[in-house]
């Protein structure tokens, strides 16, 4: 017998979206031990050109299909939703 096609798909879709996950929170969790160790010692919490920089180098390691501008869209999402998680604005 033959697995539906269509709960087969979902069911990759949510094994990845579980990876998503796991994968921010992992990130949410190196950014604030970043954060507490620049704290301790007096530095800036921010780095814009680090930022951009990342960016730039994930375009450049994208093998597709998302495009260029969706890397971008993505990890300015991912930024700005680490900002508001460690900081609340």
């Amino acid at each position: 017998m033959t697995s539906d096609p269509v709960t087969g798909f979902r069911e990759e879709i949510t094994a990845v979206d579980l990876e998503l996950l796991d994968a921010i929170n992992r990130r949410l969790e190196l950014v604030r031990q970043l954060h507490d160790h620049k704290a301790a010692e007096g530095l800036p919490l921010r780095d814009p050109d680090r930022e951009a920089s990342l960016v730039r180098e994930l375009r450049e390691h994208n093998p597709g299909p998302l495009s260029d501008g969706g890397v971008h869209a993505l990890f300015h999402f991912v930024l700005d939703l680490t900002r508001t998680e460690l900081h609340g604005s």
